[in-house]
């Protein structure tokens, strides 16, 4: 009887107002889900936008040197990886109506998984034939005017570096840790419930 006893009083005593209730974990999902989806939708349409505006554009201004149309032709192809890389993650984002707080947590860490790859691999091609692109593109517009051509071509540089060494690393660190922190939020609940 004493077991019983000692149960009652850890039941009892147990403080449960820190976790959020069903409902809250469900808003915290579906908004999870929700933002994710927003983003992957925004990106997908932009790139599929500057894709097909720089093909427009490269059939019909009439470039002269084939340099011109190579640096299209790459950031056109990056536009396009960077829609079908956020195309193939859209699947995971709208299966995950039906899950318990352990699937989420698993999609949270599968999601931390994508992350650091795509860090690390896919972003590292996209923005490198992005850059490269940007940079052959330009050279027909520029190579005529030494000024216009070491302006352009300095201020180009000083943007992608900010880019690659700024912006990228913080962009990938805030996203680690909202994922972090939201996995960190899901772990001390099912912790709590065990």
């Amino acid at each position: 009887m004493d077991n019983l006893n000692d149960l009652k009083a850890i039941w009892h005593s147990a403080k449960t107002d820190s976790l959020p209730t069903s409902v809250e974990m469900e808003q915290i999902i579906k908004k999870f889900r929700n933002q994710k989806l927003r983003n992957k939708w925004l990106t997908i349409v932009v790139s599929c936008l500057i894709s097909v505006l720089m093909i427009v554009v490269l059939f019909i201004v009439p470039f002269k040197l084939l340099v011109t149309y190579l640096g299209g032709g790459l950031i056109a192809t990056s536009s396009v990886l960077l829609a079908a890389t956020n195309i193939k993650s859209l699947k995971r984002f709208y299966q995950l109506d039906d899950y318990s707080n352990l699937d989420f947590l698993a999609f949270i860490e599968q999601t931390r998984q994508n992350q650091i790859f795509y860090y690390k691999k896919t972003m590292v091609i996209i923005m490198l034939l992005c850059s490269v692109g940007l940079l052959l593109y330009l050279y027909e517009l520029t190579y005529q005017h030494l000024f216009w051509f070491i302006s352009t071509y300095a201020a180009i540089l000083v943007y992608l570096l900010i880019m690659w060494f700024i912006v990228r690393p913080r962009s990938f660190k805030k996203g680690t840790e909202k994922l972090n922190a939201t996995r960190q939020r899901l772990e001390k609940i099912s912790n709590q419930l065990k």
